[in-house]
C-alpha cells in the first residue's frame, strides 16, 4: 500500500465537565487528528497529547512539529506492507510516542478497511463488548465527588476510578467506601507521591481497592517495586510504561501487579499488543486507559480493549461522558449492562462527521505525494 496523502488537523472540543487531576484542570480537549489516504481509502488516527507537558512531555505543539517535520516525510509516498512497518520506519525518531500513534492508528484503519475487516478483528480481539469504567477528576468537595460517583453508578459503569493527590486521598477513599461499600474502586495518583508517603498507602489498604495507579515518579519502576512490597493493594503502572521493554522490566522487578495500556503512551497499537501479550504470558491483567480522546481515538481504544487479556474495566467511557457532540457517528454509548459494543464495520467502524470536524478545526495542513 502506498501512502498518497496525509492530513493533520488540530481539533478543539469543549468538555461537558471540567476534568481535574493532580496536574491541573482541563475544560477543553485539544488533539491532532490524522487522516491518511491511499488508493481511494481513508484511515483516521488521533494524537491525544493535550495542551501542556503534564501527563507527558508531549503536547499538541510537539506532536505537530514532529509529525510534520520528521514522521510524515518518512511515511508519505512510501510503500508499506502493513502497520508493523511503521515501528521500523519511525525508529530513528526517539520518543514522541503520541505523535507516532496518530499516524500508526490511521494506517491500521486503512489496512483494516482494505481487508474489509473490523479493526478489532485485525488486532486479534475476541469480544463483542468491552467492560466500561469511568474516571472521575478531583472535585471541589467530597460531597460533590460522591454525587458524581452516584450518577455514574446509576448510569451502569462497572468500575470507578478517582484521581487523588496529597490531602485528597485517605479521607476521600473512606467517604466513598462508606457510601459505596461494594463498588469496584481504584485510585489514580498520577505520580503525586514519594516513598515518604508509604504510610498513606498502608492506610489505603483498608478500603479493598482494585489498585492504586502510578503513585510514584512518572519514570520510576524501582521505587514502585519497593512500595509494592510494603502494601497489599496492587500497584498499576501507567506513565512508567512507555515501551514493551519497560513492561518487561516492571514485571521482572515486581514493580506492579497490573498495567494500564494506552496506545498513545507506548507508540501505537502494535506496541500495545506486545505489552498485552507479555502481561498475558506472566499472568498480569491489563486494562485500557484513556486520554479524553475524541471518538476517533476512542474507536481505536475500543478495538484494542477487545483483546483477551484486557480483563478489567478500562477508562473507555461513552462519548457523552466528555463531549456534548462527538466527531463520529454514531457516538459510543453505554449499554444497560455497563459495556460498550465493539464496532463490527470495516476499520474503526464509525463514520467521521466531516462537517463537525471542520467546525472544530483550529489548524490544518495537507501533505501530498
Amino acid at each position: 500500500m502506498r501512502i498518497d496523502r496525509i492530513e493533520l488537523r488540530e481539533v478543539r472540543l469543549p468538555l461537558v465537565h471540567p476534568f481535574e487531576t493532580s496536574f491541573g484542570r482541563e475544560t477543553e480537549q485539544r488533539v491532532v487528528i490524522v487522516r491518511i489516504d491511499s488508493g481511494g481509502l481513508t484511515g483516521y488516527g488521533e494524537s491525544a497529547a493535550g495542551i501542556g507537558p503534564w501527563y507527558s512531555y508531549e503536547t499538541v505543539e510537539t506532536c505537530w512539529h514532529v509529525q510534520s517535520d520528521f514522521l510524515v516525510p518518512r511515511l508519505l509516498d512510501r510503500e508499506i506492507e502493513g502497520p508493523g512497518d511503521l515501528s521500523t520506519l519511525f525508529a530513528p525518531v526517539r520518543g514522541h510516542n503520541m505523535a507516532k500513534t496518530g499516524l500508526e492508528q490511521a494506517v491500521w484503519d486503512l489496512f483494516a478497511k482494505d481487508a474489509g475487516r473490523p479493526l478489532a478483528e485485525l488486532l486479534g480481539g475476541q469480544r463483542e463488548r468491552i467492560e466500561s469504567g469511568v474516571s472521575v477528576g478531583i472535585q471541589p468537595s467530597v460531597e460533590q465527588l460522591i454525587d458524581r460517583i452516584a450518577s455514574f453508578v446509576e448510569r451502569g459503569y462497572r468500575r470507578v476510578k478517582i484521581k487523588i493527590k496529597p490531602g485528597w486521598d485517605v479521607e476521600v477513599a473512606d467517604a466513598i467506601r462508606s457510601r459505596f461499600p461494594d463498588l469496584p474502586l481504584m485510585l489514580d495518583a498520577n505520580s503525586a507521591y514519594s516513598l515518604d508517603d508509604v504510610s498513606v498507602f498502608r492506610r489505603l489498604d483498608a478500603f479493598d481497592l482494585m489498585m492504586v495507579e502510578q503513585p510514584l515518579g512518572h519514570d520510576d519502576i524501582v521505587d514502585h517495586a519497593e512500595l509494592q512490597a510494603q502494601i497489599d493493594t496492587p500497584i498499576c503502572l501507567d506513565e512508567s510504561i512507555v515501551t514493551p521493554e519497560h513492561a518487561r522490566w516492571a514485571i521482572e522487578l515486581g514493580g506492579c501487579r497490573v498495567i494500564n495500556i494506552k496506545a498513545a503512551r507506548v507508540g501505537g497499537l502494535a506496541a500495545a499488543i506486545r505489552i498485552h501479550d507479555l502481561c498475558r504470558k506472566h499472568g498480569l491483567p491489563v486494562w485500557c486507559g484513556g486520554l479524553l480522546e475524541t471518538g476517533i481515538g476512542r474507536a481505536h481504544n475500543v478495538a484494542l480493549a477487545s483483546l483477551p487479556n484486557f480483563r478489567l474495566p478500562g477508562d473507555v467511557s461513552e462519548s457523552a461522558r466528555y463531549y456534548a457532540k462527538d466527531i463520529i457517528d454514531p457516538p459510543f454509548e453505554l449499554n444497560p449492562d455497563g459495556t460498550i459494543t465493539v464496532p463490527d464495520g470495516p476499520g474503526i467502524g464509525v463514520t467521521v462527521d466531516e462537517e463537525w470536524l471542520n467546525e472544530h478545526t483550529a489548524r490544518f495542513e495537507v501533505f501530498e505525494a
